[in-house]
């Protein structure tokens, strides 16, 4: 039986209403998962750094994308609440047209400046070769990723959310399948991995494309629109939370590598790398569920539906910090066997790895209510407080710690950074959440 935005959510409704979006960002996840252990095993370390270090500067201008979608489709939901299809489809309309039109400048602007900017980052030689050649096949396919992102979360609106599982699924094994010929067959490395994860996006956010163009059964189409400035404000405003996410996360990820390299040269970087692909996953299910259930929270809002929108809140923090005790349990069982998949040819890189990770994994135990905070408050358009957990999670937390702390503990101080910023991001999530109960309703 079809789920609609208006249904009452029980935990189990809740659940299974935000379990194809929780899959889809674990798979969307796993691209880079998947070409790490393929680059590590068959290209060497110097080729996953290379990967690693490059790739923080292409997700900002991927992340575009997820702005768009994000503070997009909390307006169109809300305008689904309030009872006006025809609106809703053509500020959706425009906001897949925006995303397109972003990604294809973004990309053109990036195979230029992507040199000179790896350069000035610290990377030469082998390394920026083999970072620029992977860097500019995965530009060429920008625009389709950044439709991927917004795609992802207008499924969920559209009341689809299996749908937009299925595609991802697709994109997935595409990825999957290519990485293993172009690399392991081939012997491409870094360049099978780039066209694999090229053309996985092509099929990620090509595929909805031609869904929602043609006549469907969803509550959303693409069809004729005109620019709203108004509309276009609100939305990027509104998903500005997510971009400070986005672009914050990736200029820290680009502060960890090189701390990392001067406290432990290429091994540090490639330590680093393996560890977000294990938590790029792990939190790729905490994002999945705020983007399955905020689209439900903003309809809720519309509709001042007050009591459903107070049950949402706690059923949410309930469920993220059910799932944190478990990852966490998780992490700390699964760090020796993923330490070896990934890092075992290299005794020293594995034993960085492994002790790393077991830190780290302190951080889950507070992540899923640090991201809940920004993403409820983004559902109920709010940017600017959205947007402010965001800065302080992603910026201020995590790059004063990332400073300072390696100069007490080296490059411990680089893990025990993450959690330190996770946990205070998370105290001011439950501060702001319950300051602004009364105002909202959910009291």
């Amino acid at each position: 039986m079809r789920i609609k935005l208006s249904d009452h959510f029980s935990y189990g409704k809740l659940l299974r209403f935000t379990f194809p979006p929780m899959v889809m960002m674990v798979f969307t996840s796993l691209y880079g998962v998947v070409d790490g252990f393929f680059v590590a095993n068959f290209a060497g370390k110097t080729a996953l750094a290379a990967l690693n270090f490059v790739y923080p500067l292409l997700n900002i201008l991927a992340i575009f994308g997820y702005m768009v979608g994000a503070g997009g489709s909390a307006l169109v939901a809300k305008t689904l609440g309030e009872g006006e299809k025809e609106r809703a489809n053509k500020l959706f309309s425009l906001f897949v047209y925006l995303s397109t039109f972003l990604g294809a400048v973004l990309a053109a602007v990036g195979f230029f400046l992507i040199e000179p900017l790896l350069s000035l980052l610290g990377a030469e030689g082998e390394m920026l070769s083999n970072a620029m050649l992977y860097g500019r096949i995965l530009l060429v396919s920008l625009p389709f990723w950044n439709l991927q992102y917004l795609f992802q979360i207008f499924f969920i609106t559209a009341e689809k959310p299996k749908l937009g599982l299925y595609v991802t699924l697709l994109a997935g094994v595409t990825n999957m399948v290519l990485d293993a010929v172009l690399i392991a067959v081939f012997n491409w490395g870094l360049a099978g991995a780039a066209i694999a994860t090229a053309l996985s996006q092509i099929v990620g956010g090509g595929i909805p494309l031609v869904y929602f163009f043609r006549k469907n059964t969803s509550l959303l189409h693409l069809g004729r629109t005109r620019f709203d400035k108004k509309a276009t404000i609100r939305a990027v405003s509104n998903g500005s939370s997510e971009f400070v996410s986005g672009i914050s996360g990736s200029l820290v990820g680009i502060l960890y590598n090189s701390q990392l390299m001067n406290y432990a040269g290429e091994d540090g970087v490639a330590a680093y790398g393996i560890m977000m692909y294990v938590s790029m996953v792990f939190i790729g299910i905490f994002f999945g569920y705020v983007n399955g259930s905020s689209p439900i929270i903003g309809y809720n809002y519309g509709a001042q539906n007050l009591p459903e929108l107070k049950s949402l809140l706690k059923k949410s923090v309930i469920l993220l910090l059910s799932g944190a005790g478990i990852m966490f349990s998780l992490s700390m069982l699964l760090a020796v066997p993923l330490s070896t998949i990934f890092a075992g040819y290299d005794p020293q890189l594995y034993e960085m790895t492994l002790s790393g990770f077991r830190i780290y994994s302190v951080s889950f135990l507070f992540t899923g209510i640090a991201v809940l905070g920004s993403a409820f408050f983004t559902a109920l358009n709010n940017g600017l407080i959205s947007a402010t957990l965001s800065f302080l999670r992603t910026i201020v937390f995590q790059v004063v710690f990332v400073i300072l702390f390696p100069i007490f503990w080296g490059i411990d101080g680089v893990w025990f950074s993450i959690v330190a910023a996770e946990a205070l991001s998370a105290l001011c999530s439950a501060i702001f959440l319950l300051g602004m109960r009364k105002k909202y309703g959910y009291a």
